[in-house]
């Protein structure tokens, strides 16, 4: 596996950039182009865009390569864990955030996370943007249709109303596109492989930050990023990465998301310390054994 990725440095050192933007791609140039150029247009700091093209056959190596963004290559699609793995060795920031191909940041995304940060005044904590999506009933993303891919994408609509759908912010930061600090990624190792391609990988990350002392995990009402949806997780053979998160934690990922992180709910700066009741145990032992058959 190792054999099939390079890493190529071509952007120059910039102490100015604030934030190190991972996005994995797997031959889905247009919505490629569109984040990249929605980071551009509407961030208001500059930062490092480091791009991982598994396979790239579609054109996006070549695309790539002419933008002259850092990125790393896979011959074959190494999914999400080894991905953003590969690409320690080029971040140039103390911030190291993850976003999916098929996401639009909205302006201003960037200051409000910025924000929270210096208020927080230290590193243990993970943040994320706010996701508005099509469909779905998922507690921390605002549910408003501005189309379900490039062809459907009503941009001039989704920028003049954008701002009407900031919300709360909200416990739970699990889901991309977040930010953390280059020092706790370090700690926890990045993301767990055995997860590989990525399914449950991102409730794992969260509870490995949880395990170091990470009780900040803060979704921000007002960063927002129009999400397309599952572009490419539609066409891979998913891992049975609940299963694995059960056997790793001994708790299912929706009792870590729900009972530790208080998924959804108003944030808090710093979450309560969480002990399993007897009940709970039991439950979730249940829960675990069932996971082996």
């Amino acid at each position: 596996m190792i054999d099939l990725i390079s890493r190529h440095k071509i952007s120059g050192s910039n102490d100015a950039n604030t934030f190190s933007i991972l996005i994995p791609t797997w031959n889905n140039l247009a919505y490629l182009q569109l984040c990249i150029n929605s980071i551009l247009q509407n961030s208001k700091y500059s930062h490092q865009i480091i791009i991982i093209v598994n396979e790239g056959i579609d054109g996006t190596l070549a695309w790539v390569e002419s933008q002259k963004f850092d990125y790393v290559y896979a011959k074959k699609n190494v999914g999400i864990c080894l991905a953003l793995n590969a690409c320690r060795s080029l971040i140039t920031t103390n911030y190291m955030a993850y976003a999916n191909d098929d996401m639009y940041f909205l302006p201003n995304w960037d200051e409000a996370l910025l924000t929270e940060i210096n208020n927080i005044g230290h590193n243990k904590f993970m943040l994320s943007s706010t996701m508005i999506e099509p469909s779905g009933n998922n507690p921390c993303v605002v549910v408003q249709d501005f189309g379900d891919s490039i062809e459907t994408f009503r941009e001039v609509d989704l920028l003049n109303n954008y701002s009407k759908l900031a919300r709360n912010d909200w416990n739970g930061s699990t889901w991309p596109p977040n930010v953390m600090h280059i020092d706790c990624w370090d700690l926890v190792g990045g993301m767990s492989i055995e997860f590989s391609p990525g399914m449950y990988s991102d409730p794992d990350l969260s509870r490995k930050l949880w395990e170091i002392g990470v009780r900040t995990f803060i979704g921000k009402g007002n960063s927002l990023v129009y999400h397309f949806g599952c572009k490419s997780t539609k066409r891979i053979i998913k891992n049975r990465g609940h299963k694995t998160f059960i056997m790793k934690w001994g708790i299912t990922p929706k009792h870590f998301m729900n009972s530790f992180l208080l998924r959804g709910e108003s944030a808090v700066n710093i979450l309560p310390e969480k002990t399993k009741t007897k009940g709970e145990m039991i439950i979730q032992l249940f829960k675990q054994l069932k996971s082996c058959f």
